[in-house]
């Protein structure tokens, strides 16, 4: 997995300038070509607000290319996504909405359904780099779990920050165990067998993924899909929280949506792999 092309949807907003920096680190990071996509009017003065942009931002004109598109916001992105082969899209919001809501609600939500690609949503995007100290994985069974711990642990982030591997303990085999005629030291035996195991899942994971020698922490939670995850999030003050995404061509599956139901809007920067 290498973020090659990065995209970024730009509306000329008040946050444009900082998503150009968060895209800008980006680029550098992962030495990757950046793609701007503007859905909307075209002119002089779309070019001259560009130009303004790039030149602020520091990044090399050479290493970007603007698509301009008009039409319906979605159906452009997700085709220049696919026209561009961008392999990480950004995404930005007003700070004052709710995060699903304005998100998951609107453009974002369908691009997410649909989207060939990773997409990164910042609500709080900053011209000035913030530092990421800590970074929370949701483990979760999905194809592309292992594309999401490589995203952190490949992250530009600090030899002390921590990144944190979130996987559930499954309740039903939790559940047949409590219901076998078994005295309760021989109940905590099985279920610290079941918690062995979930880690042991994580570190197989972990050893077919070259990765540098981070700070990780794997931690097994169990209760209602999605509100552990978020509530652990929001417990270590994740800068960032990466999920796999579910099948692109699909509805969204139940227990998925149930997980970014559960996703608040303190949490800066939330990325489906």
């Amino acid at each position: 997995m290498q973020f090659n092309v990065i995209g970024l949807a730009i509306s000329f907003s008040p946050t444009t300038a900082a998503m150009m920096a968060e895209a800008g680190r980006l680029v550098i990071q992962f030495k990757s070509r950046l793609v701007l996509i503007h859905v909307g009017n075209h002119g002089t003065e779309e070019d001259q607000k560009a130009g303004a942009l790039l030149e602020a931002s520091g990044i090399p004109k050479d290493s970007v290319k603007i698509v301009w598109r008009q039409g319906d916001p979605v159906k452009e992105i997700l085709a220049a996504c696919k026209e561009e082969k961008i392999d990480l899209l950004l995404a930005g919001a007003l700070k004052k909405e709710n995060l699903l809501n304005h998100y998951l609600g609107t453009v974002a939500r369908k691009i997410l359904h649909k989207a060939d690609c990773s997409l990164l949503m910042i609500t709080r995007p900053s011209i000035e780099e913030v530092p990421v100290r800590n970074v929370v994985v949701n483990a979760e069974d999905s194809p592309y779990i292992k594309e999401a711990i490589w995203a952190a642990c490949h992250w530009n982030i600090p030899e002390n920050a921590w990144i944190h591997i979130v996987r559930e303990l499954k309740l039903l085999g939790l559940a047949l165990a409590a219901n076998e005629q078994c005295n309760e030291a021989e109940y905590n035996q099985r279920k610290q067998q079941m918690l062995q195991q979930e880690i042991d899942v994580v570190e197989q994971m972990l050893a077919r993924i070259p990765h540098r020698k981070n700070k990780i922490n794997i931690k097994i939670v169990s209760g209602k899909a999605g509100y552990e995850l978020a509530r652990f999030a929001e417990s270590k003050e994740a800068d960032l929280l990466i999920l796999g995404a579910p099948g692109r061509k699909f509805s969204f599956l139940p227990a998925y949506s149930h997980t970014t139901r559960n996703i608040s809007s303190t949490i800066c920067r939330v990325m489906y792999c």
